[in-house]
């Protein structure tokens, strides 16, 4: 059986929903909005009621600051909806909520899944609900949950149909390589598919559309940065104070590369993004930082003490 609690902020610590009104008045204009709450939702199987009872004053909720109950009332509100994070998705709040209570229980760990639901009250127009919906939806994390109450928890996966293997991929010339490239979406480059090509080439067989997506994964913009690496060619702004930004940029690349090397490098977000800490190892304020090749963690080196004895260490300040 599947138990539903809401859990709802107290009106004076409910800062989250009136941080949310205020920034759909302000940010986008919906002067009709009065006021949003903000309900936590916890779905519980494979537990017992008098845990249950339990897991609402010790774990889903905090007394003092709470409301709990098994019912959604939402009476006179113009808009009522729930998020919940997709499927794969880590949800902290879930887990955690699970792991308390077999630690109460001292049991087996109940299955826990959570959404969060929002009623927003005043003079709402049609089109408004998209806005209000997507300024809490990310759509790469989340999704809009239905309302109805699940008969189970438990997660039915279907056996996978065989990976696919792309014949003939060895044999396709640049032109097709080209098109390949188009018709699957690869972040890779047409270079980069060429070397996969070779590399299965001297494989002696085809590589299978999963091989494919792994690698483009590691070779894509979030490892290799190549739209951080894109030449800015032309640049335009609106606003004053990114001007005065961006001209504080062109000054600190003249100081870094000096005036001939700068007006011939290229002008990149990558290099937008580190030219003040080239500015500050230039004027030589940054003694103990680290250059290497590793682009995804921040080093700088320290003095440590191991066994009496003064040791220089790196030190990684990683994501």
């Amino acid at each position: 059986m599947v138990y539903r609690v809401y859990v709802e902020k107290k009106l004076p610590f409910a800062a989250e929903a009136k941080d949310m009104a205020e920034q759909l008045r302000t940010l986008y204009h919906l002067t009709g909005v009065e006021k949003v709450r903000v309900i936590n939702r916890y779905d519980v199987e494979e537990t017992t009621p008098e845990l249950l009872e339990t897991a609402k004053r010790t774990v889903f909720s905090e007394p003092q600051l709470d409301d709990v109950s098994e019912e959604l009332n939402t009476d006179g509100a113009a808009l009522v909806f729930a998020v919940e994070y997709l499927p794969g998705q880590f949800d902290q709040r879930a887990d955690s909520a699970a792991q308390c209570i077999q630690f109460i229980s001292g049991g087996e760990r109940p299955l826990v899944a959570t959404a969060k639901v929002y009623a927003v009250y005043g003079k709402l127009e049609e089109k408004d609900t998209e806005v209000i919906q997507g300024s809490v939806i990310n759509p790469v994390e989340s999704r809009l949950a239905t309302m109805d109450k699940p008969e189970t928890l438990k997660t039915i996966h279907a056996d996978p149909a065989n990976v696919k293997v792309l014949e003939g991929f060895t044999q396709l010339d640049r032109q097709e390589l080209e098109g390949f490239l188009e018709d699957y979406g690869l972040a890779m480059d047409l270079d980069d598919l060429e070397f996969l090509q070779s590399y299965f080439r001297e494989e002696g067989r085809q590589p299978t559309i999963t091989e494919v997506r792994v690698v483009d994964t590691y070779w894509s913009d979030h490892c290799r940065h190549t739209t951080f690496s894109t030449h800015l060619d032309r640049i335009e702004i609106d606003d004053q104070e990114i001007q005065g930004a961006y001209e504080r940029y062109l000054a600190a690349r003249e100081e870094v590369y000096g005036v001939e090397r700068a007006a011939q490098r290229p002008q990149t977000l990558m290099d937008m993004a580190t030219i003040g800490t080239k500015t500050l190892k230039k004027r030589g304020l940054l003694p103990e930082l680290d250059e290497s090749e590793e682009i995804n963690a921040c080093s700088i080196r320290v003095e440590a003490q191991v066994d009496g004895k003064p040791q220089t260490w790196l030190l990684d300040i990683s994501r």
